[in-house]
């Protein structure tokens, strides 16, 4: 059961991949290109040659993008299906397809929404060389800080239910959670790379199309997993087969 909870993770991720290429190329890529704008005209202020590109925007915004997608999509998927694998049952008795949206729901607040708050994602313009790294190190460090205390939460419900009162358990858990990550948030340094004159609008747009990105793909990957979820937790095919599906045609014509 768990290898086919895995794969339908997998083509749930990819999909998922699939879904945010399309909506980052209608949403997002009017903001980096106004981004990269505004730093050739700060170069060519500043005499200065362009950075030079390993990689033309066509390709970035092609086959660069998908690849991305595609991967970003199926390594969470995979991670998913484990998740929900580890998390079914222990949340109360909450159908397979239910669990799965909360699920995703719940990823994308843990694993990308707490960190954007603390390192909000900016153009490809913005930024520095020096400070790149760091800025990375820090965001992928709250990331962990999240999750983990993400799983903090969810054992601690886990015990506190067993005792009775699933309210005051989910209530505590969810209070956990936010000490943990509001903690690590103040604890954590800042990182301020925006730099003067960039025009305000292109930051709001490129970071709008950032969320709206992951919570397309977060809720492809609910949905997608959630029918898959219920068909496999009840032991039936998640695609049904031709001759069965040959055989209700025939019975409907009959």
């Amino acid at each position: 059961m768990l290898r086919n909870l895995l794969i339908c993770g997998l083509v749930a991720g990819a999909l998922g991949g699939l879904v945010a290429t399309g909506f980052a190329e209608v949403v997002g890529e009017p903001a980096v290109n106004q981004a990269i704008g505004f730093e050739d005209a700060q170069a060519k202020a500043k005499h200065e040659a362009p950075m030079p590109q390993l990689v033309s925007r066509d390709v970035q915004r092609s086959a660069g993008l998908i690849t991305a997608a595609v991967v970003y999509g199926l390594a969470f998927g995979g991670l998913f299906a484990l998740m929900f694998a580890w998390v079914y049952g222990r949340v109360g008795r909450v159908s397979p397809g239910h669990t799965a949206l909360l699920l995703a729901a719940g990823a994308l607040l843990v694993v990308f929404l707490v960190p954007f708050v603390k390192y909000p994602a900016n153009p490809p313009s913005v930024g520095h060389e020096d400070t790149i790294q760091r800025r990375t190190s820090l965001y992928f460090l709250m990331v962990w800080i999240s999750i983990f205390a993400a799983v903090a939460a969810v054992r601690l419900r886990v015990v506190l239910a067993a005792r009775g009162g699933a309210t005051r358990a989910t209530v505590l858990g969810a209070l956990l959670y936010l000490v943990l990550v509001i903690g690590a948030g103040l604890a954590l340094p800042g990182v301020h790379e925006v730099p003067r004159g960039f025009p305000a609008e292109t930051l709001y747009r490129f970071r709008e199309a950032s969320i709206g990105m992951q919570l397309v793909m977060w809720a492809t990957i609910g949905l997608a997993f959630a029918y898959a979820a219920e068909r496999v937790m009840h032991g039936r095919p998640v695609f049904p087969r031709r001759s069965t599906a040959r055989g209700a045609v025939a019975t409907l014509r009959e």
